[in-house]
């Protein structure tokens, strides 16, 4: 039987507002007009391609007058180079890495294909590499990708310091943090509202009539566990009960359905009385916690209610389908790909930007109202 997701507070995902930027292909489509090429420039300035390109990829070897005439032909016009056309400067690599904390995880392997997506457009490649969490693993790769050439790296970071990233930035690489908001204007972001995400979860428990809940959260020193725990609480305090009577929090070590089948067992081990309810960091923390309370003998959502995080594809699929807040995964990746195709390419219009979509609740039949009332 197919069940029809009920999806709570589906607001559209949109970025914040902010300068837009100089998209050499959208601005011709918009305006109606064909994309300017070197040929135009050429003849604008009277000069031969070869030289325009020259002045893009070269310019040390052309005579400064030729140099100037070429530069205010493409100024008059308004031309952009493309951005293949701009990384073949200095040799540069026709691949653009993508650096993730675990590509096990199914969040970004449909993550990816959004990031695919454009720059398949402009005839990139990608290199994909995971850290596994590992800030030695991730300086590792970095370095790999700037010997390479690549113009520009998309990552989500395995910690909190991207002090490292905005030197890579200083050296000529485009970088955009992936799932992660920007420390600052350094570099640009593109992230989802984690905090508003844990509140919906908290919110929907809540209002189930769940007092009791187990929160199986990952690393405080990976951000989107701190922002989800701060927007389960804040759902929590909101709703006038103290949070610490609440929630039971168990941090795991790693964020896979191993460790959401441990955490399950050391959450259940406490002292008191075992909670009703159960939020997971991620989809698959949340499929390791389902799996241990079959194993149990334990009903969900009549004994536990269970509610994960990004709605990947198998969360629809499992039995019972699973409750969980979605992401625009693949429209996080399109955007990612686009934000570091104008930082790589060094328009002089373009700026630091922070793209933010907001997350939505997908309500299915793991969560229901706890099968007697919680205390509280």
């Amino acid at each position: 039987m197919t069940e029809t997701d009920k999806t709570a507070e589906a607001s559209p995902s949109r970025p914040r507002p902010r300068r837009s930027a100089k998209l050499d292909a959208e601005d011709t489509r918009a305006q109606g007009r064909r994309r300017l090429s070197m040929v135009d420039v050429a003849a604008h300035a009277g000069v031969s391609v070869g030289t325009v390109s020259n002045v893009l990829n070269r310019p040390e070897i052309v005579a400064r007058p030729t140099l100037l005439r070429v530069k205010a032909a493409i100024e008059t016009l308004g031309f952009v180079p493309s951005a293949p056309a701009r990384q073949l400067r200095a040799g540069a690599s026709r691949s653009v890495g993508v650096v993730v904390r675990d590509i096990g995880n199914p969040f970004f392997t449909e993550v990816l294909p959004g990031i695919e997506s454009r720059l398949s457009e402009e005839q990139l490649l990608l290199v994909v590499c995971s850290s596994n969490d590992s800030p030695e693993k991730e300086a590792h790769y970095l370095q790999t990708l700037e010997q390479h050439r690549v113009p520009g790296i998309l990552i989500t970071p395995a910690g909190d310091d991207i002090g490292h990233l905005v030197d890579l930035h200083r050296r000529g690489v485009g970088v955009v943090l992936l799932d992660r908001p920007g420390a600052d204007s350094q570099l640009c972001a593109v992230a989802v509202d984690n905090v508003r995400g844990g509140e919906l979860a908290g919110n929907h428990l809540l209002s189930l009539g769940h007092r009791r809940i187990g929160f199986l959260n990952g690393p405080p020193a990976i951000r989107q566990c701190r922002d989800r725990r701060e927007g389960l609480l804040r759902a929590v305090r909101n709703a006038g009960l103290a949070p610490d009577e609440v929630v039971t929090e168990v941090t795991l070590p790693v964020l896979n359905a191993a460790g959401g089948e441990a955490g399950l067992d050391e959450l259940l081990a406490m002292a008191g009385p075992p909670p009703t309810a159960l939020f997971c960091m991620n989809d698959m923390v949340a499929l390791g916690a389902l799996r241990n309370l079959e194993q149990r003998g334990m009903a969900v959502p009549g004994e536990m209610a269970v509610v994960g995080y990004d709605d990947v594809e198998f969360a629809a699929l499992l039995s019972p389908s699973l409750t969980s807040i979605r992401q625009p995964k693949q429209q996080l990746g399109r955007a990612a790909a686009e934000l570091l195709l104008t930082d790589a390419r060094g328009d002089a219009g373009h700026w630091h930007q922070e793209i933010v979509f907001q997350p939505e609740l997908v309500v299915r039949a793991s969560s229901s109202a706890p099968a007697r009332p919680s205390a509280g």
